[in-house]
């Protein structure tokens, strides 16, 4: 039996343009706090699980949706599954926060839940992505950790 996508012809968006690098970038004595910008740089380019395309082209992911206080040491991350009953959402929650706890400093908290209102069963998948041993455990599982390498690669 073949699985076929929930939805099969997703909304395509134009990417966004890369952050420009200026010759401040580089300096060392200036303070380079965590902003959403960076945040998104980390996740935009994660693979859909479903589809050849970016959580940025499908509009999964969105800079205004994130927010980030390096002072506090937290990180805010909504998402918007594609439809309101993708059964892929837990999967790519999952995936944006293990994309961030990888490359993020372990000093951050991070959070990733659906964006209020976006799906079905909101609050049943952001009770999965908050939970740490529940979390912990999807992460012990050999085959969906293949899956969520290759959303991530």
């Amino acid at each position: 039996m073949t699985k076929t996508a929930d939805n099969v012809n997703p909304n395509v968006y134009d990417k966004g343009t890369e952050r420009e690098i200026k010759s401040t970038d580089y300096d060392e004595d200036l303070e380079d706090l965590f902003d959403e910008r960076e945040v998104f740089d980390l996740i935009r380019n994660i693979n859909d699980p479903e589809h050849p395309l970016t959580l940025e082209e499908l509009r999964v992911i969105e800079e205004s949706n994130i927010r980030v206080n390096d002072k506090e040491n937290w990180v805010h991350v909504h998402f918007t599954p594609t439809i309101p009953h993708c059964s892929m959402a837990t999967l790519i929650g999952l995936s944006i926060r293990v994309q961030l706890i990888r490359a993020l400093p372990s000093r951050f908290k991070v959070v990733v839940e659906i964006t209020p209102g976006s799906h079905a069963s909101e609050n049943a998948v952001n009770k999965q992505l908050a939970d740490k041993e529940r979390v912990a455990a999807a992460l012990e599982n050999n085959n969906l950790v293949q899956i969520i390498n290759q959303c991530i690669a």
